[in-house]
């Protein structure tokens, strides 16, 4: 993931990342501004690009970072070497936030979905450019793989999983060739299973599509595994509640099920209507937090030409309103 220089020096900081350059990077240290020192969050270490800069930003920033996939515990051990006290690493979901007695932080970041170092790695089944286990979970130690849902869900899982989570038009008919391959060994292997989908779904009418037919459904697939949506709904209040006062929540999404429930809580805190639907009165909405971003911030040109990965990110982010700053919307 890769983001346009924005001040001397940082390709020096390129170096250190060894390629691995993370979204809207630019973007996201002006939000958080860690120059000015304080503890900060990285709710999603993956490669640790993001937590890099952070630190680097200043010798008075401290820095917590949450993973739940076991490969960015290991990279993150060589964080701890190098930074020492100010770097901490815990094996967690970012939901499980409320479980950390840490509080205070001056700011907060998650980038959501899947790292780059997942969508490279084959064996971990997120891709089906090579054959792989069919496994997408983010935490492979836990829970049951992507070929273990599609040979057991129920159907009302495996539809939600196909038309809600992956918006995938020809829902019924992946649904019915998914049904129709358990126990034959289709749905084990990324390839085969991505066959299968590619057969089920109808040839695009005119020009050929450049999105594989089975994307769709890959996508749905891996969240209804991680339970992503959930993950993201129970992240986004423990994360408020432990900035301190004037602390920034910053949140990378990539498509729009991401991005909408971001939108309508960080509209909530704002004390705006969250939806076109909602009607209620102004003295039932409380102002708790400031909009830094009414638009979500996109990756620029310069990015977007390096990295074609970032061409779906959008950057939210709200600041956390004072005691003596709360007031009605």
């Amino acid at each position: 993931m890769c983001f346009a220089f924005a001040r001397p020096g940082w390709e020096a900081l390129y170096t250190k990342m060894a390629g691995h350059l993370p979204v809207m990077l630019r973007e996201v240290l002006d939000l958080l501004a860690p120059q000015r020192g304080g503890h900060y969050l990285d709710g999603t270490f993956g490669g640790g690009g993001h937590s890099r800069a952070i630190l680097e930003a200043s010798p008075q920033v401290r820095l917590t970072a949450l993973d739940r996939d076991p490969d960015a515990a290991r990279r993150a051990g060589l964080f701890a070497e190098e930074f020492g006290y100010r770097f901490t690493f815990y094996h967690l979901e970012f939901s499980q936030l409320q479980t950390l007695t840490e509080h205070d932080y001056a700011g907060a970041l998650f980038d959501l979905g899947v790292s780059s170092f997942q969508l490279d790695e084959a064996e971990r089944g997120f891709s089906f450019g090579k054959s792989a286990p069919t496994d997408m979970r983010m935490d492979p130690t836990t829970g049951r793989s992507a070929a273990e849902f599609l040979e057991t869900a129920p159907e009302a899982d495996l539809v939600r999983a196909v038309r809600d989570l992956g918006e995938e038009q020809a829902w019924r008919r992946v649904c019915r060739a998914i049904v129709g391959a358990r126990g034959t060994g289709k749905l084990a292997r990324t390839d085969t299973l991505a066959e299968l989908v590619a057969d089920a779904v109808p040839a695009p009418r005119g020009k050929p599509s450049r999105i594989h037919p089975a994307t769709r459904t890959f996508q749905g697939i891996r969240m209804a595994v991680n339970d992503e949506l959930g993950v993201l709904e129970r992240m986004l209040p423990a994360a408020f509640d432990r900035l301190a006062p004037g602390g920034v929540l910053a949140v990378i999404t990539f498509h729009s099920l991401e991005d909408r429930p971001v939108k309508r809580f960080f509209n909530r805190l704002a004390g705006r209507p969250e939806h076109a639907g909602d009607s209620r009165p102004q003295d039932e909405r409380v102002k708790r937090a400031e909009l830094l971003t009414r638009r979500p911030l996109v990756a620029g040109e310069d990015e977007l030409a390096a990295n074609p990965r970032s061409r779906s990110a959008k950057l939210r982010a709200v600041r956390k309103l004072a005691a003596a700053e709360l007031q009605p919307a």
